[in-house]
């Protein structure tokens, strides 16, 4: 099945992702049901394979990025792009940004 590189970037959120703020990340094309790979199947597959905290519910509620996260795909609003139902292409940068980090 073939791959698809993407640049992640954490935006506050590194305590979720081994305070790493930038993946280079080999996503599959396809999700478990054979569908083309979006935004929805992307957030699982982080989840499932690149988070090691255990409090997912930091960044996830309902099956979705949380409210307080924003999510820009190629420095565009992903509700200007579909949100998670965006099918994710080679090279695309997504970026998830907490709004809520303080500061």
């Amino acid at each position: 099945m073939p791959k698809l590189r993407l640049t992640l970037h954490s935006g506050g959120l590194e305590i979720l992702f081994s305070n790493q703020k930038k993946y280079a990340l080999s996503l599959p094309s396809q999700d478990e049901s054979g569908a083309p790979a979006n935004v929805a199947f992307l957030v699982r597959y982080l989840c499932d394979k690149v988070m090691k905290d255990p409090r997912k519910d930091l960044f996830v509620l309902d099956g979705t990025v949380r409210p307080g996260i924003l999510v820009l795909i190629n420095d565009a609003d992903w509700e200007l792009e579909g949100e998670d139902k965006y099918e994710v292409q080679k090279r695309d940068h997504i970026m998830f940004v907490s709004t809520l980090h303080g500061g």
